[in-house]
């Protein structure tokens, strides 16, 4: 099963990014492109009884499954990024985080309206950057049509803070 290797390959990194955290670090799964690929076709099929138009990443990890993901379905990636790394003009939306305060922008053309849109990341946490990417996908008056993540910390309670958006949200692990 998926989960269980994921869940075997994953590494804990104790107290990032600041102390108290445990990361799950999902680098060594890039070491295995078998794995990689399963977890692409995993995603897929967990997307099979959604319309999507559009996968958006989030930076950074969220780029590295989203356009593969992207690719698979047939539909064009959009990278969600930090403030100031896009070269157009962009929407934006500030949030907190666990560990802080950040910014995320689009591309002021990334969708076009009514356009479904799936949001891809690595891991959900409290939600609060997909809650972020939600809200500039409805700026541009496109729809969120679910979320797909590798991890997510249920325990955390992110699952919940996005059902406002959309009630489609998958991981292929959960903690």
């Amino acid at each position: 099963m998926i989960e269980t290797k994921i869940k075997q390959i994953v590494r804990d990194v104790n107290d990032f990014p600041k102390p108290g955290i445990v990361f799950k670090d999902i680098t060594p799964i890039l070491k295995d492109a078998v794995l990689c690929n399963a977890i692409v076709a995993a995603l897929a099929e967990q997307l099979s009884e959604i319309k999507v138009d559009v996968v958006a990443g989030i930076e950074s990890r969220g780029f590295l499954f989203g356009l593969s993901l992207a690719n698979y379905l047939g539909v064009p990636f959009v990278p969600m990024r930090k403030a100031g790394k896009l070269p157009y003009k962009t929407v934006k939306h500030s949030y907190d985080l666990e560990y802080g305060s950040a910014t995320l922008e689009i591309h002021e053309d990334a969708f076009l309206p009514g356009q479904n849109v799936l949001i891809h990341d690595d891991l959900l946490a409290t939600g609060g950057t997909v809650i972020a990417a939600s809200r500039l996908i409805e700026k541009l008056d496109a729809v969120v049509a679910g979320y797909s993540f590798i991890i997510a910390l249920d325990f955390l309670n992110g699952r919940d803070r996005l059902l406002e958006f959309s009630p489609n949200n998958y991981a292929l692990a959960s903690y």
